[in-house]
């Protein structure tokens, strides 16, 4: 029995060493290309407006690949469509170093997809294996992708001065993936098939009728709207102000660092409180108030990708938890989700090329920092209504608000 114990406990230690190595690809990879856009922008003549694509393409792959990763899961096995997530990352990783301008948009969007399948089964793979554990390993996971984007952000610059340009520091990132295939290729022996939900609950047309399904999903989706465009332009703004290109993506890397803090407590916070509307606002105002303070006092810097670190992580766990706390079944909460992600990623798809356009169109940042401003505060009330104590009305979904 003691043998057989110890067996187990290695595979559980493998798997979860498996998971936060998958973990550091799901972020790094599509962020750490944020500190090099001006020079990408550069080498190949794009518009501010252009180079934002590079930031809308994995958003919109998130968007269509989300709802489809579950039931690819239940056909072949999570185990197996994580790996093929992850040659899915390295094959848009490769064609996006390239250095050709179709090849850049092509793997950019490759990259997404990947990422897509990654963000919708590695939660539930920790919900089905370590069924006790999920808010402490959720935790450790939005840690380890933090962790891992501020390391990309901060090398692919050193890099790229290095002799390497931009591709070969784009390139470099592959090592994220890389090293999470060696981890994971004993777990493709393990070919369960998922049951992370119900073609009935992705299927579900109350959840669409509920007001507060939508102050949940816009919420979030407000959230990664901001989140989005500010890791696409900061280091753009930051060198508009006078900071060097390796400041810019250090300062980058901060802000990320930032992001992951929240999730080492924010869930005991959470699991004490019964009406989460204050610490939704609140969270959601400290966005606005570091926006604001990038435009008005650019010198304190490190201070506001602090600061909108912090509050941009805290709302997107909050966001994610409002999922599972508003709805009333595991049914409605896999429907909840879909339609979270699904819509909030199409709304964050449009952020960072319209903030570009603006900047293009004014010839500076200001603009698009008020605007983040604005859509924090239009974020604080979706908090306030999507934080109550209430749950979606099995019964009559349309008047759960």
């Amino acid at each position: 029995m003691s043998s057989i114990s110890t067996l187990n406990v290695k595979k559980h230690g493998l798997l979860l060493l498996g998971i936060l190595m998958i973990a550091t690809t799901l972020r790094v990879t599509f962020t750490g290309a944020a500190p090099l856009l001006e020079m990408i922008r550069e080498s190949f003549s794009l518009t501010t407006a252009q180079t934002g694509v590079l930031t809308t393409l994995p958003l919109l792959a998130f968007a269509i690949v989300s709802p489809l990763a579950a039931g690819i899961a239940r056909r072949f096995g999570i185990e197996r469509c994580l790996f093929a997530a992850l040659l899915i990352i390295c094959a848009g990783i490769a064609l996006r170093s390239m250095g050709n301008t179709a090849l850049l948009y092509i793997g950019t969007a490759i990259i997404g997809c990947g990422i897509a399948i990654g963000n919708v089964l590695l939660p539930g793979l920790i919900k089905r294996d370590f069924p006790g554990q999920v808010a402490r390993l959720t935790g450790a996971y939005s840690l380890t992708m933090g962790v891992a984007a501020a390391i990309g952000s901060m090398m692919v610059v050193p890099l790229s001065q290095q002799g390497y340009g931009w591709p070969g520091a784009l390139m470099a990132l592959m090592i994220f993936p890389v090293v999470a295939l060696l981890v994971w290729l004993p777990q493709l022996s393990n070919h369960s098939i998922s049951t992370l939900s119900n073609s009935n609950a992705l299927h579900s047309r109350g959840i669409w009728t509920s007001a507060l399904a939508w102050q949940v999903t816009l919420f979030l989706g407000i959230n990664s709207l901001i989140y989005y465009v500010v890791i696409g332009w900061l280091p753009s703004i930051l060198i508009s102000h006078g900071y060097s290109e390796a400041q810019a993506g250090s300062l980058h890397g901060l802000m990320q660092l930032a992001t992951a803090a929240p999730g080492l407590f924010i869930g005991m916070i959470l699991s004490r409180l019964k009406d989460h509307r204050g610490i939704a606002i609140i969270m959601s105002l400290l966005c606005g108030v570091s926006s604001v303070g990038l435009l008005l006092v650019p010198s304190l810097a490190s201070v506001w990708v602090v600061i909108f670190g912090f509050g941009s992580g805290a709302t997107m766990i909050l966001g994610l938890t409002f999922i599972g706390l508003r709805a009333n079944s595991a049914h409605q909460t896999a429907a909840l989700s879909g339609m979270a992600q699904c819509m909030g990623y199409l709304l964050a798809a449009f952020g960072p090329p319209m903030m570009g356009k603006v900047h293009d169109l004014s010839g500076q940042w200001s603009l698009p920092l008020l605007g983040c401003a604005v859509l924090a505060c239009v974020m604080a009330v979706f908090g306030g209504f999507a934080g109550r104590d209430a749950e979606i009305s099995p019964a009559r979904p349309a008047h759960s608000s």
